[in-house]
């Protein structure tokens, strides 16, 4: 019975994952853009390493956290297998230099300090770094003021250890603004930044329920969660 459970839990695993494949390549193609452009990290928070294993097995490469602890735990616990774990959620900068040590790719440097911290990491490869921006009026928000932009990215520009990508950025709810206009302004933010690093192209947004405006809008890099994993287990 149990081995009969995990098999159906794996199944509905693999169909929530084709849906979704099937929905970003539908995106795409109603953008005008190639399917094969985008990216799909798949967003494990508070899931257990166990069905990060099971998402490999499904062919899943890129796995998002956005709690330090957590990524750090799960990365090392499934070091054996080929996975690029991408750092999406507010990094302390006393962290930083352990978070560099699992991460492929932090989206979420968003001041100078991280960066300076980050430079000092022992990396074997630089770690793929996206500007996180802000696109509301609330500093509490994750993410640098638009204006701070240019100034971080030239940071990023100047340190061996990371390799600048793009831009990120989380849009405000939907009584604020719709994803559609705060996607569109943070294509504006990553025109900004190509003049500045033409390389640096690759713009991190959408989620479960905005993926399709953030690929109208140019998104590169999708984070997907609940849509594939299924409703997330209580925080501990």
């Amino acid at each position: 019975m149990a081995v009969n459970s995990q098999s159906g839990a794996q199944a509905s695993l693999a169909a929530r994952l084709e849906s979704v494949k099937l929905g970003l390549a539908d995106a795409a193609k109603r953008a005008g853009r190639s399917p094969d452009d985008l990216t799909l990290i798949v967003v494990t928070k508070f899931h257990p390493a166990s069905l990060v294993s099971d998402l490999a097995e499904l062919g899943v490469r890129d796995v998002g956290e956005n709690r330090h602890q957590e990524a750090q735990l799960k990365s090392a616990e499934l070091a054996e297998l080929d996975l690029r774990w991408h750092f999406i959620g507010q990094l302390q900068t006393k962290k930083a230099r352990q978070a560099a040590q699992y991460a492929h790719a932090i989206h979420s440097i968003d001041r100078e300090r991280l960066v300076d911290a980050l430079a000092t990491a022992d990396v074997a490869t630089p770690i793929e770094a996206f500007v996180q921006l802000n696109l509301t009026d609330d500093p509490g928000r994750g993410g640098a003021a638009p204006a701070e932009l240019e100034r971080i990215a030239e940071r990023v520009l100047e340190t061996p250890t990371l390799r600048l990508r793009g831009v990120m950025a989380v849009a405000p709810l939907p009584e604020e603004e719709e994803a559609a206009s705060a996607f569109a302004r943070l294509r504006e933010y990553s025109e900004r930044l190509r003049a500045l690093a033409p390389g640096a192209s690759d713009i991190s947004a959408g989620m479960t329920h905005d993926y399709v405006e953030a690929i109208d809008a140019g998104a590169t890099h999708l984070r997907i969660g609940s849509a594939i994993t299924g409703n997330r287990p209580i925080a501990g």
